[in-house]
């Protein structure tokens, strides 16, 4: 116990010195994230409007499809991703294997189902009178879309945080992917596995008070944006 209480006092003095490993695997990690997070945005919202504002046959089967895909296994996308971007791969020939740009390529397709569907969630909870009222003032379709996305805006807040935290969280697509090579793809959660393998439990235990702390921050957002909404 006291070895324990020892390397958290050592880790602790690790994040207060900002002890350049650390803040090399946390910057390294929130980019990863961050960008991932952004780019699967830019794809989620105007698919799900798409989805949403639209009646098409089998729209029921495509959503429930999405939803499917929330609980998809890390590995499962990381193994996908890999034979994608592997030199006998189809696209192999962007050499993008074991950078972190394909790390962020991978989370971006892990992220996007979750995403996705509470985006078409979220705009399904805004009233349908919200559109129509638009449409009866002399909106255009894109204005009254525009309309029903500001009214479920939280809630899309949500969606990104949900996602944000789901990338910045897994651990076996980007050892698949990333390779966990130092100073170049290696994360907060595989720099962690790989440092408890080797015994160094300092900075394991630096970087998991820095994930749980990044953890408790999103938690916080999502259920001060839920009070908003």
């Amino acid at each position: 116990m006291t070895a324990i209480w020892q390397g958290f006092l050592k880790a602790i003095e690790l994040i207060v010195s900002l002890n350049h490993e650390v803040l090399e695997i946390t910057v390294r990690t929130l980019a990863i994230s961050i960008s991932s997070t952004v780019i699967a945005g830019l794809i989620c919202l105007p698919l799900g409007s798409l989805i949403h504002f639209n009646n098409f046959r089998g729209k029921r089967t495509v959503i429930n499809l999405i939803q499917t895909f929330y609980s998809v296994p890390t590995v499962a996308v990381g193994l996908i991703v890999f034979l994608l971007f592997s030199r006998s791969g189809p696209l192999g020939f962007f050499e993008l294997l074991f950078t972190p740009q394909v790390m962020v390529i991978g989370q971006v397709i892990l992220i996007s189902p979750i995403m996705l569907g509470l985006v078409i969630a979220a705009l399904k909870g805004v009233d349908r009178a919200a559109y129509e009222t638009a449409i009866a003032t002399g909106a255009s379709e894109f204005q009254a879309t525009t309309t029903v996305i500001r009214e479920a805006r939280y809630s899309i807040y949500s969606a990104m945080i949900m996602g944000f935290g789901r990338a910045i969280s897994e651990v076996g697509l980007a050892l698949m992917v990333g390779g966990n090579i130092r100073g170049y793809t290696r994360v907060m959660t595989t720099a962690i596995s790989l440092e408890t393998s080797k015994g160094d439990i300092v900075l394991s235990i630096a970087l998991g008070i820095i994930l749980i702390s990044i953890a408790l921050i999103i938690n916080f957002s999502l259920s001060r944006l839920q009070q908003r909404y």
